[in-house]
């Protein structure tokens, strides 16, 4: 159960409660610490993008730019209302954003029910706002899509999902599905974090339930 102290960090602010940001964008380095491709687009027209929030962003990056297929990932928030906002107003829980992964993938290489399947299987979809240890709004669950295929993708994965979660015993899913907005860049320090430093933090783990990939309608 969270505590009295934890509370205040798994709940929403309000537009009127959100703080103010700043029209100053977080600066982006050129290229990808590990695949050498850039942060930054325009991308390849050959590519499509997705971004994915499964918990703390360091290890969900790892996750995505071990993936073939995959072209380029950063870190940064989505889903807030904030804009350009720091790690530490985010991690306050006052600017509504989630810590996310921007995953770009050459479709032709790697399917984006593959990208699901990966997304599902590594994390704790059910939740809420949190995973594991790590408690607040900035560490939910969720799928923000680009187009309307992986839209109903998402939706279609989520349901095939929740029955194989259902049926081993677990709970019910919590990730928000939603038309991805505006996502801004996290930190320098934060891009590929993992990659510079081998022995860092990663609390992400699934729930040992495997997604059952099934004929979704994304890409």
């Amino acid at each position: 159960m969270l505590n009295f102290l934890s509370k205040h960090k798994t709940e929403l602010p309000t537009a009127e409660t959100a703080l103010p940001g700043r029209d100053k964008a977080m600066p982006v380095p050129a290229r990808h610490y590990v695949l050498d491709a850039p942060l930054q687009g325009p991308f390849p027209e050959d590519t499509e993008q997705v971004v994915f929030g499964l918990g703390c962003f360091w290890g969900a990056e790892r996750i995505f730019w071990q993936t073939p297929g995959v072209y380029t990932t950063a870190v940064g928030y989505a889903a807030g209302m904030t804009p350009n906002p720091t790690y530490e107003e985010v991690c306050s829980a006052k600017t509504g954003h989630n810590e996310v992964v921007l995953v770009v993938y050459r479709p032709a290489e790697v399917s984006f029910d593959d990208l699901l399947a990966r997304f599902w299987e590594s994390h704790d979809p059910t939740q809420g706002m949190r995973q594991g240890n790590d408690v607040g709004t900035q560490y939910r669950s969720g799928i923000y899509s680009t187009t309307e295929a992986q839209a109903a993708g998402a939706a279609a994965s989520a349901e095939r999902y929740q029955a194989a979660l259902a049926a081993a015993g677990r709970g019910e899913i919590t990730t928000e599905i939603l038309p991805a907005t505006d996502f801004y860049y996290a930190e320098d320090y934060h891009q590929q974090y993992l990659a510079k430093n081998p022995n860092g933090y990663c609390g992400l783990g699934g729930t040992g339930v495997s997604c059952p990939i099934g004929a979704g309608t994304g890409s």
